[in-house]
C-alpha cells in the first residue's frame, strides 16, 4: 500500500457489512487525515466486494481464512513499522469514533510517552452510556475531567486503540498463543511489563456496538481457560508462578467442583488444565521471546 498519512488505522472484519458505514464513515471525518487498510478473515457475506467498489481510498487484505483478531492486526502492524507511520490505531469493525478523536490522541501521545496505549471514553453504539466492559475498568470519577489528560487505567480492550510504533517496536504484535479473546489482555500485560502504561482521556469518544448476550456456561469455560492462558504467559510473573497460576489453579477449580458435586465441571477444568500442560512448551518458548524488546510475532 502506499503511505500518504502518519497514523495507519487497522481494521479487522469479518462480516463488516452492518457496520461499514458507520466505521468507515467516521474516519472520512477524521481531523487528521488517515491511512486504513482493512484486514479481512474470509467474510461470508459482502464485505470484500463493497470495500472494492464504494470505499476505493480503503487498502483490503481479503484473507482465504479466519487468521483471528490478532494474527490479522499483526498484518497491519507489520506494515506499520516497514512504512514506517508514527502511529497505529486499532478500530473494531463495530465501532466508530468522533472527528477530532485520533488527532488529539496523537496529540496526548506526543506529550505523554509512557503511555503505549491510549484510547477515547468507549460508549454504547446507541451513545447513551458507557460500553459495560470499558465501565469496568475504569475509574468512573475521572470522567468529569475537562482537559485532555491521560487517565491511568489497567486495561482497555482493543476495540479502539492509539498505539505508537516505537511501543511496537519494543513490545511487537499479538501472541500466536491466542486465536480470539484474550490476545488484548496479553498485549497489556507485555507492554506495561516494559514500562509502559495505559490510559484513556475521558473528552474523547468512541462508539462501539457490541450486543451482551447471556453468557453460556460453554462460553464461561472457555472465558476461563483464555483467562488463565494468559497468567501463564504473564511476563510479571515467573514461569513457575505463571504455572501456578494457570495449570495448578484449574486443577484446584477442578478438585473444589468435586467436592462440590458439580462432577461436569470438574472435569471440564480438569480438561482445561490438560490443554494448558499441552500449552507448555509453546507457551515457555513465547515467555522467553517477549523479554527482549524487539518487535516480536511482526514479519520485517
Amino acid at each position: 500500500m502506499t503511505k500518504t498519512a502518519d497514523i495507519l488505522v487497522i481494521i479487522v472484519s469479518y462480516n463488516f457489512e452492518r457496520w461499514m458505514e458507520k466505521c468507515l464513515g467516521s474516519l472520512q471525518q477524521s481531523a487528521m487525515p488517515v491511512d486504513v487498510v482493512v484486514i479481512d478473515n474470509a467474510s461470508q457475506d459482502n464485505t470484500t466486494h463493497r470495500i472494492r467498489n464504494e470505499y476505493p481510498w480503503v487498502h483490503l487484505i481479503a484473507n482465504n481464512e479466519n487468521l483471528g483478531f490478532g494474527q490479522a492486526n499483526n498484518l497491519g502492524l507489520s506494515i506499520a513499522i516497514r512504512q514506517a507511520y508514527k502511529a497505529v490505531f486499532l478500530l473494531n469493525q463495530d465501532a466508530w469514533i468522533e472527528a477530532d478523536v485520533i488527532k488529539l490522541l496523537h496529540q496526548v501521545s506526543e506529550a505523554n510517552p509512557t503511555y503505549g496505549i491510549l484510547s477515547p471514553k468507549h460508549m454504547t453504539g446507541k451513545g447513551d452510556k458507557l460500553d459495560p466492559g470499558f465501565a469496568h475498568y475504569i475509574n468512573q470519577s475521572a470522567l468529569s475531567a475537562t482537559d485532555n489528560t491521560p487517565i491511568a487505567t489497567p486495561f482497555i480492550n482493543a476495540a479502539i486503540w492509539y498505539i505508537p510504533t516505537v511501543v511496537l517496536k519494543e513490545v511487537g504484535g499479538f501472541s500466536p498463543l491466542f486465536y480470539h479473546y484474550g490476545e488484548d489482555k496479553d498485549y497489556v500485560n507485555r507492554m506495561t511489563h516494559h514500562g509502559y502504561q495505559v490510559g484513556f482521556v475521558p473528552t474523547l469518544q468512541g462508539f462501539h456496538d457490541r450486543e451482551y448476550r447471556p453468557v453460556t456456561h460453554e462460553k464461561f469455560l472457555h472465558t476461563e481457560y483464555v483467562y488463565l492462558l494468559s497468567e501463564y504467559a504473564n511476563p510479571h510473573r515467573s514461569a513457575w508462578m505463571g504455572f501456578a497460576y494457570s495449570v495448578l489453579a484449574s486443577i484446584k477449580k477442578s478438585c473444589l467442583s468435586l467436592c462440590r458435586g458439580k462432577f461436569a465441571d470438574a472435569l471440564a477444568y480438569l480438561k482445561i488444565s490438560l490443554r494448558l500442560l499441552c500449552k507448555s512448551r509453546e507457551v515457555l518458548r513465547v515467555r522467553k521471546q517477549i523479554n527482549t524488546k524487539q518487535p516480536n510475532f511482526l514479519a520485517s
